[in-house]
């Protein structure tokens, strides 16, 4: 059982903390050294109940992981676009969390006015791309060797879905 809420600023350094855990690993973000709570105040600051920051809880009340919605381009004519983001704490990494997340985030998203969801995803990210797909993501566009990590190219996925 899982719990959706608007997350608070007292939740960021929770939010920052799971973030910082992927960025090791190299097939999440493209940052490449942990980010600090400060540093992420204005990202908090920028959503809102139309481009929410949602913490997910475990039945223990527990933050299990989050969710950002956020603009994609920033033009009026994209308000109804949104890019999504699922970050979870890696206790909860391969028991289905995700699954559970992206469909209940779907539903969301239709209550709050976003018709397309677009995820930007790593192309070696295979259990990222496994977990949109299978919510019915399709590829939209590839960004061939755009990022490189540890000198390594990378390129980026977008997946997109109308919903």
């Amino acid at each position: 059982m899982i719990q959706f809420r608007d997350a608070t600023i007292q939740d960021l350094p929770a939010i920052v903390a799971i973030y910082n855990t992927t960025i090791a690993g190299r097939m999440v973000t493209a940052d490449t050294e942990p980010v600090t709570v400060e540093s992420r105040v204005h990202w908090f600051e920028t959503h809102s109940p139309a481009r929410p920051l949602w913490v997910v809880e475990d039945a223990a009340g527990n933050i299990a992981g989050w969710v950002s919605i956020k603009s994609f381009y920033g033009r009026p004519a994209y308000q109804a676009t949104t890019e999504i983001a699922i970050y979870l704490d890696p206790s909860q990494r391969g028991k289905g969390l995700g699954r559970q997340i992206l469909e209940e985030t779907i539903t969301k998203c239709r209550g709050i006015g976003i018709s397309t969801l677009l995820g930007f995803i790593f192309a070696h990210n295979e259990p990222s791309l496994k977990l949109f797909k299978h919510a019915g993501f399709e590829q939209w566009g590839l960004f061939p060797d755009i990022a490189e990590l540890d000198g390594i190219k990378r390129s980026l996925v977008i997946l997109g879905k109308r919903i």
